[in-house]
């Protein structure tokens, strides 16, 4: 358990750097590819409801996902950690405007805004999740930061779950244990890769 924790944060410090080291520029399209992309995926157009993320530091800006989902009359919710025990929900905003600072200095929902029921029998077919990451391998494996929000969260997740991730920043095969989950797909600049 020991190595595998070790190898994680070698890899976490080094994707890091990759990502910082991508220019403004660069990332600005980049980043509008993958939402491209994202926007014309067959699971997008049939979800009526996107769990999404809003981006800090370096991540892939999806935001432009969340005003397009907006306007096509669909529903979308952020997360909301909760420091205390490690847990994160997902509640509903209609406004990008609703984001609050929150925990990690990270855009969060109000703590009363409707809360996603990822039990609900509907969430299996019309919802997709939107992940975040510093790498995923072409298995579906992820690394983050390490704290263990979406592995706890996506655990009896029953909805579709997507990698989103820049092409430099996916490896052939990464460390997991027995509680890393794997996506249905990732979604990079190069492409959608479906997980086998």
């Amino acid at each position: 358990m020991y190595e595998i924790r070790s190898e994680k944060n070698r890899l976490r410090k080094k994707y890091s750097e990759i990502r910082d080291n991508i220019s403004a520029e660069e990332k600005e399209k980049l980043d509008k590819r993958i939402c491209n992309r994202l926007l014309s995926l067959v699971s997008y157009r049939f979800a009526d409801t996107l769990l999404l993320y809003a981006p800090i530091k370096s991540e892939i800006d999806i935001m432009p996902v969340a005003q397009a989902a907006l306007k096509a009359g669909k529903r979308i919710a952020f997360p909301r950690c909760i420091p205390e025990n490690s847990q994160m929900f997902f509640h509903y905003v209609s406004s990008l405007d609703e984001l609050e600072h929150g925990s990690y200095s990270i855009p969060e929902p109000s703590a009363d805004a409707p809360m996603f029921d990822k039990s609900a029998p509907h969430s299996r077919e019309s919802c997709i999740c939107l992940i975040p990451a510093l790498i995923y391998d072409s298995h579906g494996f992820r690394i983050g930061y390490g704290k263990g929000y979406y592995d706890r969260y996506l655990h009896d997740f029953k909805g579709t779950k997507a990698g989103i991730i820049y092409n430099s920043c996916i490896a052939d095969s990464i460390p997991h244990g027995r509680f890393d989950l794997k996506v249905d797909f990732t979604v990079s600049e190069k492409g959608v890769n479906i997980i086998q």
